[in-house]
């Protein structure tokens, strides 16, 4: 059995070498725009300034905001305050965004997390001087400050002001306030960290071999069904073997938001997310509704169909993102994958390919697969004073183009949007999935029109329905996960049978008859983060899917002025309300048939690939 083990750990190593070429070099990012290194004296030298601004402007302004609005020059007092505040933001967010980063490139390593942790506190006991800023500003009567916004310098915030006096009916006593905001760091944040070093710690054993999660993860996109097998069972039993510290983390963090919600006096479980969002609970619900109705016309209706290529009534769990069978498969080195990517954007916009270009030259990526590294892949948009950073862990898989695409989408909005400085740069999350998600459409659309191979072409329209199953019907489940969760945690705490029924539950409404959810598959709910880091973040990516459907279909029949609308709105960061935003292209997410339209591209894309069958 050792001899078996052995000769399964070369035979992996090998492959991992032979991808290694195969892939070629893959960048690592540089943070020094940031700062030079963790020991970087500006680190110390910027924190020790943000700790003294923080105290002089607490000195300055705390108690005096209402009188400074009734003043005779209170336009411009206040936009005084503001510049200032903004300026804070910018360097504490500086701060935080390096620390995060460079604890995102290796949890595993104490060093990285104990200057995680230590920026942390620090950057919270600093802006708890800060905390009553925006709490003062909303108990100003609302005609003084409409009054003081006609002084141009403040009216440039006016969407900032707009946005932040939405919170005032859920805001607390100052002492409250405070006390939740120095608190966080020895609650939610430290759940969230003990979550991350969990997940970067576990390893799953394959044929002998131990292996962190996200090459665990790809094998479920193996072409040996053995191998997706094995990863799948893997996973299981890992997950299982820890699910008593998952189960207290989302215990834990549910009951944290429970007690949040409560004393702010939010109604619903998911309402702190959508006031967030700048969105209102009907659209969302409007839009959970139609994906549900949804359902046997777009997942169980394409697993019926995938289950019948591989000649089976249904598919295990662990096929469900299986490659076609009998299609090539072949692995994407990177400048493959960046000059794909490159290429579509700029078949859209030459501009949008310049910006995306910025990020290969300039190494503002980190693409590799490394021990410890966070599993997954983000934009982190940093501060305006910077640029974004995006990360990924490629691995040469079709998918792994698309996310490239998507992740790029991110941080193309974020360096459009970096303009409105850092208060107002920040996109809702509904808006912030758009440029992302038309990203990966627009390189669909590119390698689809280049490809003339039909086996090639059934294969690549198969991905992306999938990958927008992915997006909006398993996102959409997963919401429904949260709600179930969060409304029983309620009650009393859940045992993780209980947190697995309601995963099972959704999973099988969402999924349909032609996948079989075999055992273990329970166990799945334990290493999605954005449950830990954002409750009800994932709803962001069905609205952004079907919007991005919706927006692409009035970009086919558009004049040539689309692309400048389109980056306009990019541009636009948190300015304006998703209503404002669409408008020029002539939708409304508030209209059901909105909704309609963009579930409506996924079932034609169905239907193509059920006439190839004919």
């Amino acid at each position: 059995m050792r001899r078996t083990f052995q000769d399964a750990a070369s035979k992996n190593a090998a492959a991992r070498d032979r991808l290694d070429r195969e892939l070629g070099p893959l960048p690592v990012w540089d943070l020094s725009a940031l700062y030079a290194g963790m020991d970087a004296p500006a680190v110390r030298r910027d924190l020790d300034a943000a700790e003294a601004e923080a105290i002089a402007f607490e000195n300055a302004y705390k108690g005096r905001l209402e009188g400074l609005a009734r003043g005779k020059s209170a336009g411009a007092d206040l936009a005084d305050a503001l510049v200032r505040y903004e300026k804070l933001e910018d360097l504490l967010g500086r701060l935080a965004s390096f620390a995060g980063l460079v604890y995102a490139g290796d949890t595993t390593d104490p060093v990285r997390a104990k200057f995680y942790g230590d920026i942390q506190e620090k950057i919270t006991a600093i802006s708890s001087h800060l905390l009553f800023f925006t709490l003062e500003l909303n108990r100003i009567d609302d005609g003084l400050i409409d009054q003081a916004m006609a002084e141009p310098r403040l009216g440039h915030y006016r969407p900032w002001l707009e946005d932040i006096r939405k919170d005032k009916p859920f805001q607390l006593e100052d002492r409250v306030e405070q006390l939740f905001h120095e608190k966080s760091v020895t609650g939610r944040a430290a759940w969230n960290r003990l979550f991350d070093e969990t997940i970067a710690g576990l390893r799953f054993e394959i044929d002998g071999e131990k292996l962190p999660l996200e090459p665990t993860l790809n094998l479920l996109q193996d072409t040996a069904e053995e191998k997706r097998r094995a990863a799948a069972e893997a996973l299981a039993a890992t997950f299982k073997d820890n699910l008593r510290t998952f189960s207290l983390i989302t215990n834990t963090l549910a009951k944290d938001k429970e007690i949040a919600d409560r004393w702010r006096g939010f109604e619903d479980v998911a309402d702190s997310r959508h006031l967030a969002n700048r969105v209102e609970r009907e659209v969302v619900d409007a839009l959970v509704a139609a994906v549900r109705e949804a359902y046997p016309r777009l997942s169980h209706r394409y697993y019926r169909l995938k289950a019948r290529w591989f000649g089976k009534d249904v598919l295990p769990h662990w096929d469900r993102n299986a490659p076609l069978p009998k299609v090539e498969q072949r692995t994407i080195a990177w400048t493959d994958a960046r000059d794909t990517v490159l290429s579509a954007y700029a078949g859209f916009s030459p501009k949008l390919s310049n910006i995306a270009k910025r990020f290969f030259d300039e190494s503002w990526i980190d693409a590799p697969v490394r021990p410890g590294k966070a599993p997954g892949a983000f934009a982190h948009p940093t501060v305006p004073s910077a640029h974004p950073f995006v990360l990924l862990n490629y691995q040469g898989k079709p998918r792994d183009v698309m996310t490239l695409a998507h992740e790029l989408g991110h941080g193309v909005h974020q360096v459009l949007a970096a303009p409105n400085g850092a208060l107002m740069a920040p996109t809702p999350l509904t808006l912030a999935e758009t440029a992302s998600v038309f990203g990966e459409m627009l390189t669909f659309k590119a390698i689809l029109t280049g490809t003339t191979d039909p086996v090639q072409k059934k294969a690549l329209l198969a991905s992306k329905v999938e990958d927008m199953i992915n997006t909006v019907v398993r996102q959409i489940a997963f919401y429904s996960y949260e709600r179930k969760i969060h409304i029983a945690r309620k009650d009393g705490e859940l045992t993780a049978d209980d947190i697995s029924a309601a995963w099972m539950s959704v999973q099988g409404e969402s999924l349909g008859p032609a996948i079989e959810l075999k055992p273990g598959y329970e166990t799945f709910w334990a290493y999605i983060p954005h449950f830990i880091h954002s409750p009800f973040y994932v709803y962001a990516y069905a609205f952004g899917d079907c919007l991005v459907n919706s927006l692409y279909a009035v970009y086919e029949k558009a004049d040539k002025g689309f692309a400048e609308r389109y980056l306009a709105m990019l541009a636009a960061g948190g300015t304006k309300h998703h209503s404002e935003v669409l408008a020029p292209f002539g939708l409304d997410a508030r209209d059901p048939a909105f909704w309609q339209g963009g579930l409506g591209v996924i079932e034609r894309l169905i239907g193509e690939l059920e006439a190839m069958e004919e």
